[in-house]
Protein backbone atom coordinates (compact mmCIF):
# COMPACT_ATOMS: atom_id res chain seq x y z
CA UNK A 1 0.00 0.00 0.00
CA UNK A 2 1.41 3.40 -0.99
CA UNK A 3 1.72 6.05 1.66
CA UNK A 4 1.72 9.75 0.85
CA UNK A 5 5.06 11.11 2.03
CA UNK A 6 6.60 14.56 2.18
CA UNK A 7 10.28 15.45 2.30
CA UNK A 8 11.26 17.73 5.16
CA UNK A 9 14.51 18.89 6.72
CA UNK A 10 15.41 16.88 9.79
CA UNK A 11 15.76 18.56 13.17
CA UNK A 12 17.53 17.59 16.38
CA UNK A 13 14.23 16.05 17.51
CA UNK A 14 14.72 13.46 14.73
CA UNK A 15 18.05 12.06 15.99
CA UNK A 16 16.48 9.02 17.63
CA UNK A 17 14.46 8.20 14.48
CA UNK A 18 17.48 8.70 12.21
CA UNK A 19 19.64 6.30 14.21
CA UNK A 20 16.79 3.81 14.50
CA UNK A 21 16.49 3.75 10.70
CA UNK A 22 20.28 3.40 10.37
CA UNK A 23 20.15 0.40 12.73
CA UNK A 24 17.31 -1.19 10.74
CA UNK A 25 19.17 -0.59 7.46
CA UNK A 26 22.38 -2.06 8.88
CA UNK A 27 20.53 -5.19 10.03
CA UNK A 28 18.99 -5.55 6.56
CA UNK A 29 22.39 -5.05 4.88
CA UNK A 30 23.95 -7.79 7.00
CA UNK A 31 21.50 -10.27 5.47
CA UNK A 32 22.28 -9.16 1.88
CA UNK A 33 25.89 -7.89 1.63
CA UNK A 34 29.14 -8.50 3.44
CA UNK A 35 30.19 -4.87 4.01
CA UNK A 36 27.28 -3.10 5.70
CA UNK A 37 27.17 0.21 7.48
CA UNK A 38 29.04 0.71 10.74
CA UNK A 39 27.68 2.67 13.65
CA UNK A 40 27.68 6.30 12.61
CA UNK A 41 28.91 9.03 14.91
CA UNK A 42 26.17 11.20 16.36
CA UNK A 43 28.44 14.23 15.93
CA UNK A 44 28.43 13.70 12.14
CA UNK A 45 24.63 13.60 11.95
CA UNK A 46 24.28 16.60 14.28
CA UNK A 47 26.58 18.59 11.98
CA UNK A 48 24.47 17.58 8.97
CA UNK A 49 21.28 18.67 10.73
CA UNK A 50 22.87 21.98 11.70
CA UNK A 51 23.95 22.58 8.07
CA UNK A 52 20.48 21.63 6.76
CA UNK A 53 21.89 18.53 5.03
CA UNK A 54 19.81 15.81 6.72
CA UNK A 55 16.30 15.07 5.36
CA UNK A 56 13.39 12.78 6.10
CA UNK A 57 10.26 11.45 4.44
CA UNK A 58 7.26 11.84 6.71
CA UNK A 59 4.37 9.44 6.05
CA UNK A 60 1.44 8.79 8.33
CA UNK A 61 3.04 11.15 10.87
CA UNK A 62 6.17 8.97 11.08
CA UNK A 63 9.71 9.19 9.75
CA UNK A 64 9.56 6.64 6.93
CA UNK A 65 12.95 7.28 5.32
CA UNK A 66 16.00 9.47 5.86
CA UNK A 67 18.85 10.63 3.67
CA UNK A 68 21.73 13.05 3.86
CA UNK A 69 23.24 15.35 1.27
CA UNK A 70 26.61 17.01 0.76
CA UNK A 71 27.91 19.59 -1.67
CA UNK A 72 31.43 18.17 -1.68
CA UNK A 73 32.72 14.60 -1.50
CA UNK A 74 36.43 14.69 -2.43
CA UNK A 75 37.43 11.52 -0.57
CA UNK A 76 35.18 9.44 -2.83
CA UNK A 77 34.95 11.50 -6.02
CA UNK A 78 38.52 12.86 -6.07
CA UNK A 79 39.02 15.38 -8.92
CA UNK A 80 35.37 15.09 -10.00
CA UNK A 81 34.49 16.82 -6.73
CA UNK A 82 35.48 20.05 -8.47
CA UNK A 83 32.25 19.77 -10.50
CA UNK A 84 29.23 21.54 -8.99
CA UNK A 85 27.31 18.54 -7.64
CA UNK A 86 24.86 17.33 -5.02
CA UNK A 87 25.89 14.10 -3.26
CA UNK A 88 23.28 11.83 -1.69
CA UNK A 89 24.24 9.60 1.24
CA UNK A 90 22.77 7.09 3.68
CA UNK A 91 19.27 6.47 2.37
CA UNK A 92 17.57 4.40 5.06
CA UNK A 93 13.94 3.33 4.79
CA UNK A 94 11.79 1.83 7.52
CA UNK A 95 10.83 -1.76 6.56
CA UNK A 96 7.12 -0.87 6.69
CA UNK A 97 7.72 1.64 3.88
CA UNK A 98 10.00 -0.32 1.54
CA UNK A 99 8.75 -0.39 -2.04
CA UNK A 100 7.45 3.20 -1.91
CA UNK A 101 10.02 4.36 -4.50
CA UNK A 102 11.61 6.87 -2.15
CA UNK A 103 14.83 6.88 -4.21
CA UNK A 104 12.88 8.05 -7.27
CA UNK A 105 11.29 10.77 -5.13
CA UNK A 106 14.73 11.72 -3.79
CA UNK A 107 15.94 12.04 -7.40
CA UNK A 108 13.02 14.39 -8.19
CA UNK A 109 13.74 16.45 -5.07
CA UNK A 110 17.51 16.44 -5.77
CA UNK A 111 16.93 17.56 -9.36
CA UNK A 112 14.90 20.54 -8.17
CA UNK A 113 17.58 21.31 -5.57
CA UNK A 114 20.36 21.04 -8.16
CA UNK A 115 18.59 23.30 -10.66
CA UNK A 116 17.84 25.91 -7.98
CA UNK A 117 21.49 25.85 -6.87
CA UNK A 118 23.01 25.57 -10.37
CA UNK A 119 24.56 22.15 -9.67
CA UNK A 120 25.41 20.07 -12.75
CA UNK A 121 25.31 16.60 -11.21
CA UNK A 122 23.51 14.44 -8.68
CA UNK A 123 25.87 11.75 -7.39
CA UNK A 124 25.67 8.73 -5.17
CA UNK A 125 27.81 5.78 -4.14
CA UNK A 126 27.22 2.37 -2.66
CA UNK A 127 29.36 -0.61 -1.72
CA UNK A 128 30.53 -2.36 -4.89
CA UNK A 129 29.45 -5.86 -5.85
CA UNK A 130 25.66 -5.55 -5.63
CA UNK A 131 24.26 -5.97 -9.17
CA UNK A 132 20.64 -5.80 -7.97
CA UNK A 133 21.20 -2.42 -6.28
CA UNK A 134 23.16 -1.13 -9.29
CA UNK A 135 20.23 -2.03 -11.55
CA UNK A 136 17.78 -0.37 -9.15
CA UNK A 137 19.74 2.90 -9.06
CA UNK A 138 19.94 2.82 -12.85
CA UNK A 139 16.14 2.40 -12.99
CA UNK A 140 15.93 5.57 -10.85
CA UNK A 141 17.80 7.54 -13.51
CA UNK A 142 21.43 7.20 -12.41
CA UNK A 143 24.23 6.31 -14.80
CA UNK A 144 26.53 3.66 -13.33
CA UNK A 145 30.08 5.00 -13.68
CA UNK A 146 31.88 1.90 -12.44
CA UNK A 147 33.74 1.11 -9.25
CA UNK A 148 36.52 2.92 -7.42
CA UNK A 149 38.87 1.52 -4.78
CA UNK A 150 39.26 3.87 -1.84
CA UNK A 151 42.16 4.08 0.56
CA UNK A 152 42.13 5.20 4.16
CA UNK A 153 40.55 8.54 5.05
CA UNK A 154 39.88 10.03 8.45
CA UNK A 155 37.07 12.04 6.81
CA UNK A 156 34.98 8.98 5.91
CA UNK A 157 32.96 6.52 8.03
CA UNK A 158 34.44 3.06 8.67
CA UNK A 159 32.68 1.23 5.83
CA UNK A 160 34.57 3.37 3.27
CA UNK A 161 38.05 2.47 4.55
CA UNK A 162 39.90 0.49 1.84
CA UNK A 163 36.52 -0.28 0.26
CA UNK A 164 35.43 -0.64 -3.34
CA UNK A 165 32.50 1.62 -4.10
CA UNK A 166 30.12 1.80 -7.07
CA UNK A 167 29.62 5.35 -8.33
CA UNK A 168 26.44 6.80 -9.83
CA UNK A 169 25.62 10.10 -11.47
CA UNK A 170 22.78 12.01 -13.09
CA UNK A 171 23.63 14.95 -15.36
CA UNK A 172 21.25 17.79 -14.52
CA UNK A 173 19.79 19.90 -17.32
CA UNK A 174 20.19 23.45 -16.09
Amino acid sequence: MAHAATIEQSTMDDLKDIFHLYDLATAYQKTHISNGWPSFKEEMVVQEINKGYQYKFVADGQTACVFAIALHDPDIWFEKDEDPALYIHRIATHPDYRGQHFVKQIVEWATDFAVANKLQFIRMDTTAGNPKLIAYYQSCGFDYLGDVKLGLSENLPAHYQNASMSLFEIKVNL
